[in-house]
């Protein structure tokens, strides 16, 4: 069972990041202005919580959730977003957020081989759905599409930095 006891406090950091990163990487890509930044935002957490609901979800993921819910986790979560993204511009955030993603994968190859694939895999699901939550281009809701091409790419990035594309 891989939980916080298998890293170093700086690695589980990194692990608690990436899961909001994640989804932060994809709408930084293309912001999508204030009501899109919203259902981009729901649609993290909404993946996030729909993991806990599994009955049988991953034990790395069971953890992060977990952690995500004290308020020591939440604390620890949000003062290393703040550093990570104080000051950024939205590029910038795209590629801290990859950063830390391919950080993140190295960690889990190395210390959490047998939750890494599900791991990994769950970091792109939440990444997919913040892509899918808002529509990119239009006015007012009309027109544009689903995905952008700059989100299609980050998304690809993602995938590249997790180790998830052949």
């Amino acid at each position: 069972m891989t939980n916080k006891q298998n890293f170093t406090p700086e690695e589980w950091t990194k692990i608690l990041e990436s899961m909001m990163l994640a989804g932060m990487a994809v709408s930084a890509a293309d912001p999508s202005g204030l009501w899109g930044t919203i259902k981009e935002a729901f649609a993290s957490r909404s993946a996030m919580r729909g993991s806990k609901a599994q009955s049988a979800p991953n034990d790395l993921v069971k953890a992060v959730i977990t952690e995500l819910e004290t308020g020591e986790g939440r604390s620890v979560i949000q003062e290393a977003l703040r550093k990570r993204v104080a000051g950024a511009m939205p590029a910038d955030v795209v590629q801290r957020s990859l950063d830390n993603l391919r950080e993140v994968a190295a960690i889990l190859d190395a210390k959490a081989p047998s939750d890494a694939a599900a791991f990994k895999a769950w970091l792109s699901g939440i990444s997919q759905q913040v892509a899918d939550a808002s529509m990119e281009g239009g006015f007012l809701g009309f027109g544009g599409v689903r995905v952008s091409d700059a989100e299609k790419a980050t998304l690809a990035d993602i995938a590249k930095a997790l180790g998830t594309t052949a």
